[in-house]
């Protein structure tokens, strides 16, 4: 019994470390919860005059994706502006989104990368500008309805790239 009594009188100087792996593990956690409050900051996006500027430096597959988010942040653009009442502006930056959509579909197609993202944007700002043509005038939704008719000739063919008729 006498063993038995000194083994539970033990103190800290005769016990080794109990959880060595804990303080590794503590500050793993501490690091990684840095780390990720790192990650949370925001930052600042790309204006769309630096995306255009990367276009012309980027591989085909790398300038379908600049196209299609300059098209995106110019139809998030359009919103406002439509919204705002300024219509000639708004024109104006609804026929980039049109074009930089088509050359994303063009740049898509010629590399056959991310054809099935750029599809689903398309769809998507197609989905938006139906949401914008409720909101206007009657005189003023029809550069939107020829838009979205564009948008739709887009995804026509990068369905028509991805889905050939015929191949099995």
């Amino acid at each position: 019994m006498d063993n038995l009594a000194k083994q539970r009188k033990l103190t800290l100087k005769d016990a080794p470390l109990r959880y060595p792996a804990g303080r590794w593990f503590g500050a793993a956690l501490v690091l990684a919860l840095t780390i990720t409050a790192l990650h949370a900051i925001p930052r600042a996006e790309p204006t769309v005059d630096e995306l255009k500027a990367r276009v012309s430096s980027a591989n085909t597959g790398e300038k379908a994706k600049l196209c299609i988010a300059i098209a995106e942040k110019q139809l998030t653009e359009t919103d406002k502006l439509y919204s705002t009442d300024d219509v000639e502006k708004a024109q104006t930056t609804l026929n980039e989104v049109v074009s930089y959509s088509e050359l994303a579909r063009d740049y898509s197609i010629q590399s056959h990368k991310h054809e099935k993202q750029i599809e689903i944007s398309v769809r998507a700002m197609t989905r938006k500008l139906n949401d914008i043509v409720h909101t206007l005038g009657h005189d003023e939704q029809v550069p939107v309805n020829h838009a979205i008719e564009r948008l739709q000739h887009v995804r026509d063919d990068l369905l028509g790239s991805m889905f050939p008729k015929g191949a099995k």
